[in-house]
């Protein structure tokens, strides 16, 4: 499955959650709160394949998966450019110092399991919408 692949269906899955929060009559803050890793392994459990395993994707107490993916996260499945004879996929658009490419073959794509930005509740609200593809708008690399 490539990203884009990836993405549009995170975002049904994503929606459909949100969508279930209105209707109880979820505010932003609960919404935000709903999302909280210990919540999702438990009442979301198809929401991401680690839930099952009880494993986190980042090693931090308090995550909060509402952006699962990370809005500074650039890809394009038929590549972006070559970097020594390599093909990069994917890259961080702020250059996170936790972040790294990861080098796999003839590919290279972005290994994000070192950072942690998307994850707090404050980074969440500050970049909260209610449609997660519009948050996520400029992962695309065109």
């Amino acid at each position: 499955m490539g990203y884009s692949e990836w993405v549009l269906a995170h975002a049904k899955k994503h929606k459909k959650i949100v969508e279930k929060l209105i209707a109880k009559g979820y505010d932003e803050d609960e919404i935000i709160e709903y999302f909280d890793y210990d919540n999702m392994a438990k009442n979301e459990t198809d929401f991401c394949p680690l839930y099952v395993k009880g494993r986190k994707c980042h090693d931090m107490e308090e995550l909060n998966c509402y952006l699962c993916a990370c809005p500074n996260f650039r890809f394009n499945d038929a590549g972006i450019d070559k970097v020594d004879d390599k093909t990069r996929y994917s890259f961080c658009a702020i250059d996170s110092k936790e972040g790294r490419a990861g080098v796999y073959g003839e590919k290279i794509h972005q290994n994000c399991s070192g950072c942690s930005v998307p994850h707090s509740k404050e980074y969440v609200k500050k970049h909260f919408n209610l449609d997660w593809m519009e948050i996520m708008k400029g992962c695309k690399w065109e």
